[in-house]
């Protein structure tokens, strides 16, 4: 994740707020963002070859925009 910071966003005011998550996407925005806290619903065990959530929301975002 990138976050544009400028006058108008600075990283104090920015707090993601995530339905699911997975522990290798939490790992990249700590890692990348240490100072800015992750608030999510529900954490998933994994991410598969494919990158998809392990279990899984049925390709729920495929289905949405149409990519799948």
């Amino acid at each position: 994740m990138s976050i544009p910071i400028n006058a108008q966003l600075h990283k104090a005011n920015f707090t993601p707020l995530c339905c699911i998550g997975a522990p290798e996407g939490i790992a990249a925005m700590q890692k990348a963002h240490p100072d800015i806290p992750i608030h999510l619903a529900a954490v998933d065990e994994a991410l598969n070859e494919h990158g998809y959530i392990v279990p899984g929301l049925g390709y729920a975002g495929d289905r949405q925009f149409g990519t799948g």
